[in-house]
């Protein structure tokens, strides 16, 4: 027996000092990788469930007064309701456009300029000035502004959405800019590359990352700015809906205009991101 048990003990010392081949260490970060994930996601949806619950039940055993915030079942049935009739579908069409004029807009405008003033240290003093002075003007302050010189119409309300997405666009992508590590960039000069080849092989991916976390803050204020932008002369959006029932009183309807431009919010900040995963592939991920 003990001739026995030597002999296995020595096989599971060398099955232990094996090396594990090349193809299984990736496939085990993976699986890691998608169980840390499915936990995740599984702890957001127990969250949200906790939430939903408590919204139930609150009002049916008389915590919160339910003429105020009535059960969530009823605030759903309210908004199938609203689905069904065409209603919902209205106003969030008439709110996306709005909000994706007015993101894309800003975009167009905050990464060539934040990419320059980042860049070019001649045009961050000339402009650095003038951006300071609207910078700190909060947005829906200047909403009077934008709707005497541009109207009642949707031109005020994107072109706000677009005044409050640019700073954060704007910003960070100076930021990621200025953040290069200079090795990299001396390295990449060391080896010839032209301005334009530089920019476009080392600025530009190092600075993605800090790029798109402007780009998620963006996506977020075009959404809270929209629902005020909404309040003055629109007759159609969510931010019409929700201040048109709650001055009626129609408080399920309200809240079903709540949720609805709630879950948009949190369906583009995870297409964002999903997004910013897919441009960010050549990055480390943490505990692979």
């Amino acid at each position: 027996m003990a001739i026995v048990d030597e002999a296995r003990t020595g096989a599971e010392t060398r099955l232990a000092a094996t090396p594990r081949s090349p193809a299984a260490i990736p496939r085990r970060g993976r699986l890691l990788a998608a169980r840390r994930i499915s936990a995740g996601i599984s702890r957001r949806v127990v969250g949200i469930l906790v939430l939903l619950a408590a919204w139930e039940v609150l009002p049916r055993v008389g915590a919160v007064d339910r003429v105020f915030l009535p059960p969530f079942s009823e605030v759903a049935d309210e908004w199938v309701v609203l689905l069904h009739g065409g209603d919902l579908w209205e106003h969030t069409s008439a709110s996306l456009t709005r909000a994706a004029s007015g993101f894309a807009l800003a975009i167009l405008i905050a990464l060539p300029l934040g990419l320059l003033i980042g860049w070019f240290r001649l045009v961050d003093q000339f402009l650095n000035s003038v951006l300071e002075v609207f910078r700190n003007t909060a947005p829906l302050a200047l909403l009077p502004v934008f709707v005497l010189i541009f109207g009642l119409g949707e031109t005020s309300k994107i072109a706000i959405i677009v005044y409050a997405c640019v700073w954060p666009l704007l910003l960070n992508t100076i930021s990621g800019v200025r953040g290069v590590d200079p090795l990299l960039v001396k390295s990449a000069r060391s080896m010839g590359l032209s301005s334009l080849r530089l920019f476009q092989k080392v600025i530009l991916p190092a600075a993605v990352p800090t790029i798109f976390t402007g780009i998620r803050l963006a996506g977020a204020y075009a959404i809270l700015v929209l629902v005020a932008a909404e309040l003055v002369g629109a007759k159609a959006g969510l931010g019409y809906l929700i201040n048109y029932a709650q001055s009626n009183f129609a408080i399920p309807e309200m809240y079903a205009g709540i949720i609805t431009i709630s879950a948009i919010g949190l369906i583009i900040n995870q297409g964002l991101l999903a997004l910013e995963r897919r441009f960010t592939r050549w990055r480390v991920a943490p505990n692979a």
